[in-house]
């Protein structure tokens, strides 16, 4: 099992990417999300240089925003930094696109998004409308200086429900999903890629990266879920929770979720002391970082179980050793809050050192 970290894309922290390679985690993944942090390239190309065998990469890069032509020459520019030790995720875009008052990228757009992709990475020529424009692009002058394709940039595309995940066995290198509670096994998810491979004619998906991403609240033993020191680590993660959900039901009409049920009318009045022309705002500003006044009453035990990893290290290694079995790869967890220090040494210490 690799583990890794999804931390928010932070300019003035470049040195937790140092702190997570000495504490034994295979990868950093840095945000990308514009409104609300650093650009996630230039953070990464700071990391760098100051690394020395940790994978880096976007967490995932958003299609919305920047096309992708720009995402493979940022890549590649990473990759001449550092040879063979770099990763381009790439996803629909929640808080990037929603921060906007924008939905993330329809699923029929993301394929042929995935596709150009793809073969840019690959150092192919492919046609690519811009514009209105459809011409044949291709990756120039890699041979020589500025950027690398060599050693090959892996694609990991980010998928949460079914038609994502096969494409990401149409087009990628690995997914990124969610497993339970809030997700879907590994086994599930895999079957959904194995489709989307078969569909592309790809004979095997060998080298191919399952990773799941996750919130993990580590308790001490006799610790409640929702003490003030789990709040603390991991509150504005649930709260994460809460808000895509707000999205989700706002945006298609439908009901909550029954874990939300309880909390939820209180929840909306939170939001609606905002006018809705500027709520789009004040669901993702504090995006995994901080609770808005309010929200912390909302979290308690059950809330936390509902949207984390939780328990003693002990409960964790069993957990993480059942997910091995199952067939996840690497385990990724978010974090954007300032005990992300203490917590990563915590999680090596008490939880990966035991696997």
């Amino acid at each position: 099992m690799k583990f890794g970290i999804c931390a928010m894309a932070d300019i003035d922290e470049i040195g937790f990417y140092r702190h997570a390679e000495n504490f034994g985690y295979d990868s950093v993944w840095a945000t990308d999300s514009q409104m609300l942090f650093s650009d996630c390239y230039a953070v990464l190309a700071l990391a760098a240089q100051q690394t020395t065998h940790l994978r880096l990469g976007t967490g995932a890069s958003i299609c919305g925003t920047r096309i992708p032509p720009v995402h493979v020459a940022a890549m590649a520019t990473l990759n001449r930094l550092a040879p063979g030790r770099v990763h381009l995720a790439i996803g629909t875009g929640n808080t990037a696109m929603r921060t906007m008052g924008q939905r993330p990228m329809r699923i029929r757009d993301y394929e042929e998004y995935l596709r150009v992709l793809r073969a840019l990475l690959a150092g192919e020529a492919v046609e690519y409308e811009f514009n209105g424009v459809r011409r044949p692009v291709k990756m120039l002058m890699h041979e020589f200086k500025y950027m690398n394709l060599e050693p090959r940039i892996p694609l990991y595309v980010s998928g949460f429900g079914p038609r994502a995940m096969g494409l990401a066995g149409e087009y990628g290198d690995g997914l990124v999903f969610a497993i339970p509670p809030r997700g879907i096994a590994v086994g599930e998810a895999m079957a959904h890629v194995r489709q989307g491979a078969a569909r592309a004619g790809r004979g095997d998906l060998d080298g191919f990266l399952n990773c799941a991403l996750v919130n993990v609240a580590l308790l001490e033993p006799g610790e409640p879920a929702d003490s003030e020191r789990i709040i603390r680590t991991i509150g504005p993660n649930v709260i994460a929770s809460v808000y895509y959900f707000y999205d989700e039901v706002h945006e298609k009409g439908i009901d909550p979720p029954p874990f939300l049920e309880r909390i939820w009318d209180r929840y909306c009045a939170l939001v609606e002391n905002t006018p809705p022309e500027h709520r789009h705002f004040r669901t993702h500003e504090y995006h995994y970082t901080r609770l808005h006044p309010g929200e912390a009453e909302l979290i308690d035990a059950e809330l936390v179980r509902a949207t984390c990893l939780t328990g003693t290290a002990e409960e964790l290694v069993e957990r993480v050793r059942a997910l091995e079995a199952e067939g996840l790869q690497e385990l990724m967890f978010a974090t954007g809050v300032d005990e992300k220090w203490r917590f990563a040494e915590e999680f090596s210490r008490l939880v990966m050192s035991r696997l």
